[in-house]
């Protein structure tokens, strides 16, 4: 979306104004009004459309901007579709069942939090995607946070932040290879360079998680053994239904493309259910496209397990498209352009730099809700920034996922805020307070440049 020309020049204020105009629209329409993402969107898309026609914008140029920036999210959105399959495939062949039976056997409410957390890092790593952690794992952990009658919110905050530092840390993320891509660095080499501020906000982050997590004597037991007896009850709790996630592992470090693996691994958890119960075809399609349902006849249990499917994934697709659509339109009329302008002019030593990077970073994911666009226009903006001041590409790098990849999950139309809330059903406003491995990643980064600190110099 970045290549997109513009087709207005608007003047810094001007392109200022618009921005702040949308940021209201969106906040109060979402934060105040209760309304759902798309219509605020649609309204901004209109709004903007109406600007490009009074600065005499071919609706034509306007409308290929649209199709050019929705096209920009086609990948994800294939990834939505197999990602709504693949859950519903991991329920029916009892993949995310055993999971959280396992993690009833396992889990205590003491440090309940800090546990989620460190799991989730790990799985985050070891697959390379925050998004697949979330919708296995996740899910897992917010039933179990459900039956133990434990906060949703911080359950959903400390799975994020789990998910996202395995994401960021892994060298098999897609993020992480395109932040050290975009400006000429090592993959390795970068990894290491975010230590500095990964690992400290990883501590913090754990601590306060320990902290947070409540106490045995507090938590109603009785709830988690009727889910003991629902899961049992469902016939899916086997040893060998975790096989999908082995497989997962191994594609992920094959460097398998996602689409290839996320079809594989839904192709056997649908193997798995055929194994335990031969299933008519019909009723395998039904359940791909509108999810699996439970009537195991306990409450709680078939509404954990009750989900899936592609059909859950359409609310998220639309927005998902919506929002980059209105991402092309601000392209096209050159108002991301403007402010990109100015930032670079009025930002020249090592700490306004960096911290100039990282609100563009911020600002992009604001805007437009892509963590792509936001590593890959900073990463374009500030190249030759940060060589005139003196520092190294990698730094560049880091505050690209410092103050990009994990700020994605906590705009409430940003791509993965989107699908996190729509998998983990709850509002990415009611996680975000309680996601503090994110939020520390754009403060620490900030800090160390102004302090100097774990900077290299070219």
């Amino acid at each position: 979306m970045f290549r997109i020309e513009a087709k207005s020049n608007p003047r810094f204020i001007e392109a200022c104004f618009i921005t702040l105009l949308i940021i209201a629209t969106m906040a109060i329409s979402i934060g105040y009004l209760k309304a759902t993402p798309h219509i605020p969107i649609i309204l901004v898309i209109s709004l903007l459309i109406a600007y490009g026609l009074l600065k005499k914008v071919p609706f034509r140029e306007l409308e290929s901007g649209m199709v050019a920036g929705a096209s920009a999210g086609l990948g994800a959105v294939f990834i939505f579709f197999f990602i709504g399959i693949l859950i519903s495939s991991w329920i029916m062949g009892g993949t995310i069942p055993t999971l959280i039976y396992y993690g009833f056997l396992t889990v205590s409410p003491s440090f309940f939090f800090a546990i989620v957390f460190l799991i989730c890092s790990i799985v985050g790593i070891s697959v390379g995607s925050s998004l697949t952690t979330v919708a296995t794992v996740g899910v897992a952990f917010m039933g179990i946070a459900g039956a133990m009658d434990i906060s949703l919110a911080i359950t959903a905050g400390a799975i994020v932040s789990g998910a996202f530092f395995g994401d960021k840390m892994s060298p098999l993320s897609d993020t992480t290879n395109l932040a050290s891509g975009t400006v000429g660095v090592d993959l390795f080499e970068h990894i290491k360079n975010m230590g500095w501020t990964t690992i400290p906000a990883f501590v913090i982050s754990f601590a306060l998680y320990a902290l947070l997590s409540p106490s045995g004597a507090n938590t109603s037991f009785e709830t988690v053994e009727q889910f003991k007896i629902g899961l049992l009850s469902t016939g899916l709790i086997h040893w060998y239904t975790l096989l999908p996630i082995v497989v997962l592992v191994i594609m992920t470090l094959y460097k398998a493309p996602a689409l290839i693996t996320l079809a594989v691994v839904s192709i056997v958890g649908v193997g798995l259910a055929y194994i335990q119960e031969p299933l008519a075809l019909s009723h395998v399609f039904d359940m791909l496209f509108n999810g699996y349902v439970s009537d195991t006849g306990i409450k709680d249990v078939d509404a954990l397990l009750t989900r899936g499917g592609l059909n859950s994934m359409l609310f998220t697709i639309a927005l998902v498209l919506l929002a980059l659509t209105m991402g092309g339109l601000l392209f096209t009329l050159g108002i991301i352009q403007s402010i990109l302008a100015k930032i670079e002019s009025i930002f020249t030593s090592a700490g306004s730099v960096i911290t100039g990077a990282a609100l563009t970073g911020i600002g992009v994911n604001t805007l437009i809700g892509e963590q792509y666009l936001s590593i890959l226009l900073t990463g374009e903006a500030f190249k030759a920034q940060f060589a005139k001041v003196g520092l190294a590409p990698k730094n560049l790098s880091r505050v690209m996922e410092d103050a990009g990849t994990v700020v994605n999950p906590l705009v409430p139309w940003s791509v993965c805020g989107i699908f996190i809330a729509s998998v983990l059903d709850i509002p990415t406003t009611t996680y975000l307070p309680f996601t503090f491995f994110c939020l520390l990643g754009p403060v620490l980064t900030i800090l160390f440049g102004w302090s100097g600190k774990t900077l290299t110099k070219l």
